[in-house]
């Protein structure tokens, strides 16, 4: 139990940074123009390069709830301990929002809505198909740099996971907010009652998280043999004597 709880505090935590910094960059963006969308794309990556650099030996570092999908429907974690992740992201998002909305003047946080993910003259249908290619991108490279245990690049898995996020939005940031996470969508939809078209920040990073999860899994990891996932302290499952880590 105390396991868990450090696990979903650092969860919370991480979640917090990425809302609280980048739906802030956001907001920013009426005062200060200049921090464009090179800007916004980097106070989001950074927040998440940090994060998961400093948490990530502690609960895995997902602070997306996209991700800890893809980790559950591998069966990478116990779906009681992905529960708890859930919570925490979501509470550590709304509370960010909450803050946000308390903190920057009321002018400038309505009139881009809190940082809440919008379309931008793109239909629904392809709004939702874009969240899903841009997480697709984020969780394949989470499972390449943080969950293969055969890969080089652990030390940096941060700083390739943050740019990964950075690079989503460069592409898409005017088209759909390439939120690529349900947490950072909720908390300022919630505070600030913008769920026009709500669903596909929820629906297209689910999808494009399975899809990247099970095909990198099918694909990498199934054939590993004995070689374990992860330690425990990362939120990530350890095989059991005669158990691959694909029977996790």
């Amino acid at each position: 139990m105390e396991d868990a709880l450090r696990r979903c505090v650092a969860e919370f935590v991480g979640a917090f940074a990425l809302i609280f910094i980048g739906a802030g960059s956001i907001i920013e963006l009426v005062r200060v123009p200049s921090i464009g969308l090179v800007g916004v794309a980097l106070a989001h990556g950074l927040a998440i390069a940090v994060m998961v650099s400093a948490l990530g030996h502690i609960s895995g570092g997902h602070f997306n709830p996209a991700v800890t999908f893809g980790f559950l429907i591998t069966r990478r974690m116990q779906p009681a301990l992905a529960v708890s992740y859930w919570v925490s992201q979501f509470a550590g998002a709304l509370v960010a929002a909450l803050l946000l909305k308390g903190i920057f003047p009321s002018a400038d946080v309505d009139q881009v809505k809190l940082g809440a993910p919008a379309l931008g003259g793109i239909g629904a249908g392809a709004g939702l198909v874009l969240e899903m290619i841009l997480t697709f991108f984020l969780v394949w490279v989470v499972f390449a740099t943080a969950a293969d245990p055969r890969g080089t690049f652990k030390a940096i898995a941060g700083l390739a996971i943050g740019l990964t996020i950075s690079m989503d939005i460069l592409c898409a940031g005017p088209l759909t907010g390439a939120a690529m996470n349900p947490a950072r969508a909720f908390g300022p939809q919630l505070v600030q009652n913008a769920w026009s078209d709500g669903w596909i920040w929820y629906l297209g990073p689910i999808a494009g998280a399975a899809a990247a999860a099970l095909l990198y899994e099918w694909l990498y990891l199934k054939r590993l043999g004995p070689e374990p996932v992860g330690p425990p302290e990362t939120g990530l499952e350890e095989p059991r004597p005669g158990q691959t880590a694909a029977d996790v």
